[in-house]
């Protein structure tokens, strides 16, 4: 579907409000995942029904910024994904005379136009194709590029280009990735409770890994890319919409709408980046802390707290602060010995020792640091080297916060953080 990816994006632009952009792009998005869960809960086989539901949406995104949005446009676009394919199977010679009897066989709006009394059909099948795109067969890459994609309504191109890869590699991992469910033989329903559990946390850690990818890019010119957070901030607003009884969606919610409140603040004039401490609060979205708060604190009140509420709750309380000096550190320090109990990692620790040093100095925030230089999954990040330069900094110990400082800006791969660890290291005596 390479290109048909193009070609859509060519139509209405390759922002983020995806296939058709404006308005159309928005309906298209939304519409995608619920027409293709009709698709392959009628005829099975994934891959080919997503390639014939991306057929659609190229139709659809160049025909109706000319010709408006037909009455019933989620109809509309499961008649051409289902015509898609059919002649599709219809080129498959070995196939051709089972699957045309499986295409003559279905109701009379998925082979012709239906007519414009004709309601809609029923059902959303969104949260059962979340799920399927995180199948534990696919490791997590390829689970955010199917996300993207299948979900997200986005094109192959734009999902390439939100990742700095070619097209045709990122062409390549969407379609390894729909032949392994296949192969796995995952079918389309709900699964085990037990099972269901495990992938609702690797949808949410999907979910998660698009936007931070998207608020702190992994390599690249820039800081931020708007379009892989605000995709993450709608899926998962639909992921609540499905689930508004699951604390832990609500609480990714939350903190996602209130760490995407800084976004404007994050960065100077050059595109430089700015750290919290110094960044004008007066240009964070206000809304958007507000709908947060709101939906961590009303969270916490009915569900048990788990992390993604604990992390919500932690940037609620920055959020809350008026200026850097007046944040609540032993509050914040609290909540990451809470995170740290519920789900111990290497980054909570160190998120803990930064806090740490604002209350009770920067060598205890050392002491919390050391540690770490033995854990194969932090040891050489970028991130340990640079809170133990900022905390040495802290400490008057200029020489060896120098080093450090560097030694981040040698680890990491984004030229924005690259070049703001660099200025800390030259600014020192």
């Amino acid at each position: 579907m390479t290109g048909a990816g193009s070609a859509v994006a060519g139509a209405g632009g390759s922002g983020p409000t995806g296939p058709g952009g404006g308005a159309v792009g928005d309906l298209l998005r939304g519409l995608a995942p619920r027409v293709l869960g009709l698709l392959v809960r009628r005829h099975g086989q994934f891959d080919a029904c997503e390639d014939a539901v991306q057929e659609a949406l190229l139709a659809a995104a160049t025909r109706w910024p000319a010709d408006g949005v037909p009455d019933h446009p989620r109809a509309w676009l499961l008649t051409v994904a289902t015509r898609r394919l059919t002649d599709a199977w219809r080129s498959e010679h070995a196939r051709r005379d089972r699957e045309v009897a499986v295409a003559l066989r279905e109701p009379a709006y998925a082979a012709v136009a239906p007519p414009p009394d004709e309601q809609p059909p029923t059902g959303d099948d969104t949260l059962l194709l979340l799920l399927l795109c995180c199948h534990p067969a696919l490791n997590r890459s390829a689970q955010v590029a199917l996300t993207l994609r299948a979900v997200g309504g986005l094109t192959t191109a734009q999902i390439a280009r939100a990742h700095l890869v070619p097209e045709a590699t990122m062409s390549q991992r969407i379609r390894r990735a729909k032949q392994r469910i296949e192969a796995a033989g995952a079918r389309f329903v709900l699964p085990s409770p037990a099972e269901r559990d495990e992938r609702m946390r690797a949808v949410l850690q999907v979910l998660y890994l698009v936007f931070n990818e998207g608020y702190t890019a992994s390599s690249g010119p820039d800081l931020q890319r708007a379009e892989l957070t605000a995709e993450a901030v709608r899926l998962t607003r639909e992921l609540r919409r499905l689930l508004p009884d699951d604390g832990e969606v609500a609480g990714l919610l939350a903190l996602m709408l209130l760490t995407d409140a800084h976004r404007d603040a994050r960065t100077g004039p050059d595109g430089e980046l700015v750290p919290l401490a110094e960044q004008d609060r007066s240009q964070w979205n206000r809304a958007a802390i507000a709908e947060g708060t709101a939906l961590v604190t009303e969270a916490l009140t009915w569900s048990p707290p788990g992390p993604y509420q604990l992390q919500a709750a932690i940037a609620a309380v920055h959020a809350e602060a008026p200026t850097a000096a007046e944040t609540d550190w032993r509050q914040i320090v609290a909540l990451y010995r809470l995170l740290g109990r519920l789900a111990p990692n290497p980054m909570v620790t160190l998120n803990e020792a930064a806090a740490v040093a604002m209350v009770d100095g920067p060598r205890a925030g050392l002491a919390l640091l050391a540690p770490l230089d033995g854990d194969g999954r932090v040891a050489g990040h970028h991130r340990l080297a640079a809170v133990r330069g900022h905390l040495l900094e802290l400490a008057g110990d200029p020489a060896a916060a120098r080093d450090a400082y560097r030694a981040a800006a040698r680890s990491t791969t984004s030229r924005p953080e690259r070049r703001y660890l660099e200025s800390r290291a030259t600014r020192l005596p």
